[in-house]
Order: structure tokens, then C-alpha cells, then sequence
């Protein structure tokens, strides 16, 4: 295995360069797209913009203006993020991976980018995404491993940040486009609790699915950037030893035998660390599991359907066949079966917090993926460690370390109960240094 282009850049360790002025931002910018310009030949995680580093030297003539005083730079000054192409930003066609034209799905800049730029960061370009965040790949390789996929539909954020051609990226899960493209490359990757980020301004796939999400190269990069996008962002009680619910039944029993090994490695670093890891039957937390999973396809293509009933029948023919497809089961489901799906959605997510608390534990564990990235990039790979957890709407995070005997990242999951975006990301900062050990 050859990794061409794995250097991932600590958020932390570019920031305070930059807020200090220690680094140079103008000088800063041309090499970041310098180093974008020599990977994109091989990893093309970014949407093809010509004049790049000219829009990136105006924001920094911008940013500069905005906040003179070294002393009251905000927290993400000056740090580059790539921004997934289905998140409008203002100056940058959005065509969400596809050949719709980009007039047809412009719109106001989305919430979280001004978020983003309120907190002083750099948009370092639009990255490619599967298109509409479903299932047709965009061109983007894994930069751990060129002839393997990224992972998806956030495939060009993930890759971006491993490959260090940007410091953060933003994600949206539907399923598992956060997480899975996270364990794939080998970066950090959270999904907040649906509904904590604004919405406003990306365009949907699933509303009752959709979540946003961030990567870093650590947890303290995400950390970071959700304190800028949550602005009801609280400190949270720290808790020195975790007990780890592992969710048991038919969906670990899918987990393939090399992520088994990798995953079963870090659960005893965990143990070794203090933190106690129970079995959780998973029908104990969401019921049964493929229940849950037939649920899950008829919310997910049913509003599929909805949301490109404005745009399917007048650009059919740019749509690629996965998308085709998707958008055609979910015109074949009828109403009263989409409001069955609904209720026990909500029903599932009103109870969650009570079967947490039974449980008697602080997070759910599990592997990030079914095993590592795939090979080849006409897929994105399987979803389905993700899935259960976002059709709770819950916050989830996963964290590189375990890799297989070729060196391959896995990826560890945590889950948290919903709203508790700030305790997940604490005991994965505690958990981060066990597994990177």
C-alpha cells in the first residue's frame, strides 16, 4: 500500500499561528493551495476552481479589515475549510457532484458557513461530494490509498483533511457520510445531534435524516469548529472513567473479521485505560433491527423524492442512475406508508434518552465501518455501522487508530445520547490518546 498523500494538519497548530501573526496568512494561503494543486492530481477531493488562490488572497485582504487587533482574533482566524458541494457558499456555484445546472440549485450562503466565517475561517474551496449526497461517487481516492475509495457522500471533505490540502471540512450524514468517510481516511469525523446545526442554505436529501457534521485531523480540531456552529455550546462535567455500552446483535454480527481484530484492540486499550466497556443488546436500544432498517429506507427515499420534485422531472437526464433510482422508489411509496415510517422514527427518538439511562451507560461504542475502505471508487462503501444511530438523530463521532495488517485506518465510533454533542466530543478527547497510543 502507497500513501501519497497522508499529512494531516493539526487545526491547533495552524490557528495559533495565525491569531498570533507569527504565520503569515498571505503566505500561508499560497501554500496550502500549492499543496492543493500538487495532490489534486491524484486525490481530486476538491470541485475545480481555477482562480483559487486569487479569491483566497481577497478573503485575506478581508479578514485582515475585519479584525485588525491581533488580540481579538476569532477562534478559527485565518484556517482554511473545505465546504461540501450540497452547502451553499456565497461566490461559489454549488452543483452538489451532479450535471443539474448550478443556477437551478442556487440559493442563500448556508447558515453554517456564515458561522464559519463569523469565526474568521478561510473557505478553501467547494469539495466534491456523491452526487446529491446519495450514492453515485465522485472522483475523489483515498489519499491512504489511491486505488481505494474515500468513503462518502462527504468523500472530498474527508480526503481533504487527510491529505492536509485543508485544516477542516464540512460533512453532512444522511446514513454514514461522515463517519464512514472519516474511518476510511484515517481523520476525526462528527455528526451532531440532528437538528443542533442550522440546515438553512444546504440542500437537503433526507430532512428528517439530515445532519451536519465537521472533520479534523483531531478531536480538538472538530471541538473548535462546533463551538462555532452550536451557539448554545455549554461546557460539560467532566467524567474521568467511561462506561462504554457496545450495542450486541445482528448489527455487530455484520462487522467484518479484520475490523473484529482492530476493534477488539482497542476496546482493551480502553479497559487497560480505566473505562469499562458493557454489552448493550441493541434491540434494547432501538428494537429490532431490521424493522428499524426498513423504516429507515422508506423515510430516506420517500423525501429523496420530495425534495428533487422540483428540479427530477426538468433535469432527469443529468441525474446519474443510483440517483435515478433512489428518487424513483421513493415516488413508488405511498403516503400511509411513509407516515408509519414517521411515527416510529419519532416514537424511537422520544424514547431513546430512557433506554440510554436503563443502560446505565455515558456512550455507545462501536466500529465506524464494516471493515476498511474498499477497493476501487465506483462505490462509497457500506453504511451500515452509521445508519441505526442517524435514524436516532443522535451525535456520533469517529476516531482513527486501530488499522489493519497493511496499515489500513478503522475507525472507532462513539455514540451519544441525542443533544449531548459536548459530552461526546469530551470523552472523545479523553478516549483520542488511548487509541493513538
Amino acid at each position: 500500500m502507497e500513501a501519497t498523500w497522508v499529512d494531516p494538519q493539526p487545526l491547533r497548530r495552524v490557528v495559533d499561528r495565525l491569531r498570533s501573526g507569527s504565520l503569515d496568512l498571505d503566505v500561508y494561503v499560497d501554500e496550502l493551495c500549492d499543496r492543493i494543486e500538487g495532490a489534486e492530481t491524484d486525490v481530486q477531493a476538491y470541485v475545480e476552481e481555477p482562480a483559487r488562490r486569487e479569491r483566497l488572497h481577497a478573503e485575506v485582504g478581508e479578514l485582515d479589515q475585519r479584525w485588525p487587533d491581533v488580540e481579538r482574533r476569532p477562534p478559527l482566524f485565518g484556517v482554511p475549510v473545505a465546504v461540501k458541494d450540497i452547502v451553499r457558499v456565497d461566490g461559489l456555484p454549488t452543483s452538489a457532484g451532479s450535471l443539474v445546472p448550478p443556477e437551478a440549485l442556487a440559493g442563500p450562503q448556508a447558515v453554517m458557513v456564515d458561522r464559519l466565517r463569523d469565526a474568521g475561517a478561510l473557505v478553501a474551496g467547494k469539495s466534491v461530494t456523491a452526487e446529491f449526497a446519495h450514492f453515485a461517487p465522485g472522483p475523489t481516492r483515498n489519499p491512504q490509498d489511491l486505488t481505494r475509495t474515500p468513503g462518502g457522500s462527504s468523500s472530498g471533505s474527508a480526503a481533504a483533511v487527510a491529505a492536509g490540502t485543508t485544516v477542516l471540512a464540512t460533512g453532512t450524514q444522511t446514513v454514514g457520510s461522515v463517519v464512514r468517510p472519516a474511518a476510511f481516511c484515517g481523520v476525526v469525523g462528527w455528526k451532531s445531534t440532528h437538528g443542533r446545526v442550522p440546515k438553512d442554505g444546504v440542500i437537503d436529501h433526507s430532512p428528517s435524516l439530515d445532519a451536519i457534521g465537521m472533520f479534523a485531523s483531531d478531536v480538538d480540531g472538530v471541538t473548535v469548529a462546533a463551538q462555532a456552529l452550536c451557539h448554545d455550546w455549554a461546557d460539560p462535567s467532566a467524567v474521568d472513567r467511561l462506561v462504554l455500552g457496545l450495542p450486541v446483535g445482528e448489527y455487530l454480527d455484520q462487522v467484518e473479521v479484520e475490523a473484529l481484530i482492530g476493534f477488539s484492540r482497542q476496546l482493551d486499550a480502553l479497559r487497560r485505560a480505566g473505562h469499562e466497556v458493557v454489552d448493550v443488546p441493541f434491540d434494547d436500544l432501538l428494537g429490532p433491527y431490521p424493522q428499524l432498517l426498513a423504516h429507515n429506507l422508506t423515510v430516506n427515499r420517500y423525501e429523496l423524492a420530495a425534495t428533487h420534485e422540483k428540479w427530477f422531472d426538468e433535469y432527469r437526464e443529468h441525474y446519474r442512475p443510483e440517483t435515478v433510482a433512489g428518487i424513483e422508489l421513493g415516488r413508488s411509496i405511498n403516503g400511509s406508508a411513509y407516515a408509519e415510517a414517521s411515527e416510529h422514527l419519532q416514537q424511537l427518538r422520544a424514547d431513546l434518552d430512557d433506554r440510554f439511562a436503563a443502560a446505565g451507560v455515558h456512550l455507545l461504542v462501536a466500529p465506524a465501518a464494516l471493515g476498511p475502505a474498499p477497493g476501487g471508487i465506483d462505490s462509497t462503501g457500506d453504511p451500515a455501522m452509521a445508519l441505526p444511530w442517524t435514524y436516532a438523530g443522535v451525535p456520533a463521532i469517529s476516531l482513527p487508530g486501530a488499522t489493519t495488517a497493511v496499515g489500513l485506518p478503522l475507525g472507532l465510533q462513539l455514540i451519544a445520547p441525542a443533544g449531548s454533542d459536548e459530552a461526546l466530543l469530551a470523552a472523545a478527547a479523553a478516549v483520542e490518546p488511548v487509541l493513538r497510543a
